[in-house]
Formats: C-alpha cells, structure tokens, sequence
C-alpha cells in the first residue's frame, strides 16, 4: 500500500503517475528524507493499533499483518509505501489503514491493483 500527502488523484492512472513519481523522489533516490509530521503520525495510528514487529515477542509475529519493521522506516516525507504479508490479521490491518489514512486527509494507493483506494 502506497499512502501520501497531497490531493487526490482524478483517477486510476493519476494516482499511478503519481505514485511513480513519488517512489522514484523518495525510495529510489540515494537522498534520506525524513517522514513528514502528518506522515509520521499515521504510522502511529497505526502501529499503536498493530505493533512493529521488532516490539512483539516471537509468538506474536505470526500474527501482525506487517512484512517489515519498523515501518516508520518505508515512510520518506511526505510518502510511505509499506507491504503487507497475507494473515487474518492483514484484512483487518488493510481497512484501518485505509480508514485512517483518509481521516487523515492522505490518498490511498495500491500498486498491485493500480486502483485508488476508498
């Protein structure tokens, strides 16, 4: 899942030249950008909800719904893109993150799919 700041996009395409563009400025590029603070505030909704896994025990990890940790660590200014493994924890995850992305005024964006998300 992709999820950043700025107006939402017209459509599918949109959002994927915009995605595009913001993958290559932020995570292709050798130049370290720390997350922005509405950013950095939705990666705390989020794991105060889900833990990073480097913050559960080894029984626990089965369980979360995050393929890397910390996630703080995929977010780049005003971007983060973040994957998720497929567990029963993961669709739950999904539409909370989708859920409080779009509380938090950010878009929603999903590469496999190409699509916005709403």
């Amino acid at each position: 899942m992709a999820v950043w700041e700025g107006p939402t996009p017209a459509s599918d395409a949109d959002a994927s030249q915009t995605f595009d563009g913001l993958y290559d400025r932020y995570i292709e590029s050798d130049t370290d950008v720390p997350p922005s603070e509405r950013i950095t505030q939705y990666v705390h909704a989020l794991v105060e909800r889900y833990p990073d896994l480097d913050d559960l025990d080894d029984d626990a990890v089965d369980d979360s719904p995050w393929a890397d940790s910390p996630l703080i660590g995929n977010a780049r200014g005003p971007f983060i893109y973040f994957s998720m493994v497929t567990n029963e924890a993961a669709n739950e995850a999904f539409r909370h993150a989708v859920t409080t992305a779009r509380s938090m005024g950010l878009v929603c964006f999903d590469p496999q799919s190409g699509g916005l998300v709403a």
